[in-house]
């Protein structure tokens, strides 16, 4: 089949391969993984596959992409997870590896709530406790899904540690778009758990080809903002 749109695919490449591979994260297993969430969470099913064959060229294991794309679910929502991992899946397949990573789990249903709330004050601090207290009668079981189900469902589980997946919740963030709030608080989330702002900044230049600059730049101020 013949080759059409080869000039965009240049631009791309070049794009790709020269600035964003300079400035972007350096260390190829991080990149692999920020790259999985970002796709995940802007659904680019046809990109999945090559970069899945690329985290497994860096050294990712099968059990760190899925918990990299697990980490993406309190953002991103079931479905758009699902439709992810089915990508994912049949690619690993094709790779004749085993899909099914190895269990990550650390609570239990007992435990959930009170590990993720745990996990919340970690990382925000004890302003978790105001902002719970805070919330309106009604509402006070949206603060605790997102203890137990946000933090203690996903934050708890192991393979990843909190500054991977910490840098994972920021890097949905990004990619969905419209939430500079969100997006400056886990900016400094990001801080709290040992990431730079330099980290931030390359994750952003990694993401940027496949978010364009709107989204881009929004975030970096949001980085700024939280950085001062």
């Amino acid at each position: 089949m013949k080759q059409v749109d080869q000039g965009f695919l240049e631009i791309q490449e070049q794009f790709l391969s020269g600035q964003i591979a300079a400035n972007g994260l350096r260390d190829a297993k991080t990149r692999a993984l920020i790259r999985l969430a970002c796709l995940a969470a802007i659904q680019s099913m046809e990109e999945l596959p090559n970069t899945v064959r690329d985290a497994l060229k860096s050294g990712v294991s099968v059990t760190e992409i899925k918990e990299a794309l697990y980490q993406t679910a309190p953002y991103i929502g079931f479905p758009r997870v699902k439709e992810a991992l089915t990508a994912v899946n049949h690619t690993l397949l094709e790779e004749n590896i085993d899909p099914e990573g190895e269990n990550q789990s650390t609570v239990t249903p007992e435990t959930r709530f009170e590990k993720g709330l745990q996990v919340q004050v970690k990382i925000f601090g004890d302003s978790i406790y105001a902002m719970r207290d805070a919330a309106p009668e009604e509402t006070k079981h949206i603060q605790d899904c997102l203890s137990a189900n946000c933090f203690g469902d996903y934050y708890t589980r192991g393979m990843l540690d909190l500054k991977m997946r910490e840098l994972i919740t920021f890097t949905v963030i990004c990619a969905i778009g419209g939430c500079e709030p969100q997006a400056k608080a886990h900016a400094k989330a990001n801080l709290s758990v040992g990431n730079t702002k330099q980290t931030l900044i390359e994750t952003l230049t990694t993401c940027l080809p496949y978010l364009g600059y709107p989204r881009t730049l929004n975030v970096l101020a949001c980085v700024n903002e939280a950085c001062k």
